[in-house]
């Protein structure tokens, strides 16, 4: 399942599940301020130091944290082999 690594007053994190919900991908937000230190470490390494959200990940495969833009992140999830449900 994808994973969406999120806070509650970002923006991008928003409109990013938003769209999911829209196109019916089944994922799971975790909210990095609540995380557990190693899944905020990981995040963090995967962004080259410090947190950046909205971060995804499906089966291993990562997208760093960028603010949201509908066609890249449609081309970024088909990249990842995430499908629409």
């Amino acid at each position: 399942m994808l994973i969406v690594y999120s806070a509650y007053w970002c923006p991008h994190c928003i409109q990013t599940e938003a769209y999911l919900k829209r196109c019916g991908i089944a994922f799971e937000s975790i909210n990095i301020e609540t995380a557990p230190k190693e899944v905020v470490d990981k995040v963090s390494q995967v962004n080259g130091g410090e947190w950046v959200v909205p971060t995804l990940e499906f089966k291993g495969q990562w997208r760093k944290g960028k603010g949201f833009i509908e066609t890249e992140l449609e081309e970024d999830l088909k990249k990842m082999g995430v499908t629409q449900g």
